[in-house]
C-alpha cells in the first residue's frame, strides 16, 4: 500500500480514527491495532483488526499486548462485544484471541478456481441479460439497493449507506479494477456481480488473480439460475481480462446456500478464516 492509499482509507464513510493504536519498543514503532466502530451499526459491536507486528520485534508479547488495548479501547466506548477473524495459516493470531478468551462463532471459506475452463450448461439462466453498471448516481442507488436487498438475512448484516456503495466502488484504495453487472430480466434488475482485480497486490506479487467481490440475486429470483449465469459472466470477464484465477469469499453460515454455487462452477476452498467473538463484560 502506498501513503496515497492509505490515505484514501481516511475518505471512508465510517473512517473511525480513534482506535487506532500503536505500539512502540524503546522508541521504536513495533506494531499497530485498530479497534474500529462502526458508526452506522445500531448494535453495540465493536471489531479489532490489522493488528501487525514488525518480524523484529515478534516473541515479546507485543501482539497481546495491542489486542488488550483494543478491548479496552472498545469497551470505553460503549462496545459490548468485540470481534475479530484470523486467516488459518496465522496460528500466533488465533493462539493470541483465544488465549484472550475469544471463542470461534463461524468461518469465511476463501475458494479458488483455475480460469483455464468457463463451464457453461449447469444451468444458468440464458434469458437473463447482462448491463454493466455506469457511475451514475441512478446506478449507484440501484446497487446499493441490489446490496441490502441480497444480503438483509446475512449474519452481522447492517444495510450499507448509498456514499458507502460509491466509496467502494470509486474511492477504496484496493480493488482499482471492478467491473460490476446487473442480472436483467426483461426491464427488471433482480441481481448483480462485481469482478475485481487488486492491480497493486498481483504486481506486487507477480499474481494474475481475479476476485469475484459481491454477488446478490433478490430473494423471488432465486434457484432459477441467474446467481449462476452471473457467475459464469464474472469469471469470463476475467478470464478476457488475462487472470488465471479467480477467489472468492463466502460465509459458511450464509442463509443461500450460496457455497453450493460456487462448488457448482468449480471453485473449492483453499484456506479458511475464523470469526471470533468476545462479550466485553
Amino acid at each position: 500500500m502506498t501513503l496515497e492509499e492509505l490515505k484514501k482509507t481516511r475518505e471512508a464513510p465510517n473512517y473511525d480514527p480513534a482506535g487506532l493504536l500503536l505500539a512502540e519498543s524503546d522508541g521504536e514503532v513495533a506494531g499497530m491495532v485498530e479497534a474500529f466502530v462502526d458508526k452506522y451499526r445500531e448494535d453495540k459491536r465493536g471489531f479489532v483488526r490489522s493488528l501487525t507486528v514488525f518480524p523484529q520485534f515478534r516473541g515479546r508479547g507485543i501482539a497481546k499486548k495491542l489486542v488488550a488495548k483494543a478491548l479496552e479501547s472498545l469497551k470505553d466506548r460503549g462496545m459490548k462485544v468485540a470481534e475479530s477473524w484470523a486467516q488459518t495459516d496465522r496460528k500466533s493470531c488465533m493462539h493470541i484471541y483465544e488465549r484472550l478468551g475469544f471463542r470461534q462463532v463461524r468461518a469465511i471459506d476463501i475458494m479458488k478456481r483455475a480460469l483455464d475452463d468457463i463451464p457453461c450448461g449447469i444451468g444458468e439462466n440464458a434469458e437473463t441479460a447482462m448491463r454493466q453498471m455506469s457511475t451514475k448516481d441512478e446506478d449507484m442507488q440501484l446497487l446499493n439497493m441490489l446490496d441490502n436487498e441480497s444480503f438483509k438475512e446475512h449474519p452481522n448484516f447492517r444495510p450499507r449507506t448509498v456514499e458507502e456503495t460509491k466509496y467502494s466502488v470509486l474511492d477504496m484504495p484496493w480493488y482499482g479494477e471492478q467491473n460490476i453487472f446487473f442480472a436483467m430480466v426483461g426491464n427488471e434488475p433482480v441481481g448483480f456481480v462485481n469482478a475485481g482485480i487488486d492491480v497493486g497486490l498481483n504486481r506486487e506479487k507477480n499474481l494474475k488473480y481475479g476476485w469475484i467481490l459481491d454477488i446478490g440475486v433478490l430473494k423471488p429470483y432465486r434457484r432459477k439460475g441467474i446467481g449462476a449465469r452471473l457467475m459464469v459472466h464474472a469469471m469470463q470477464v476475467l478470464k478476457e481480462k488475462e487472470m488465471t484465477e479467480a477467489l472468492l469469499y463466502v460465509d459458511e453460515t450464509n442463509p443461500t446456500k450460496a457455497t453450493k454455487l460456487y462448488e457448482k462452477v468449480g471453485f473449492k476452498v483453499a484456506m479458511k478464516s475464523i470469526i471470533y467473538e468476545l462479550a466485553l463484560a
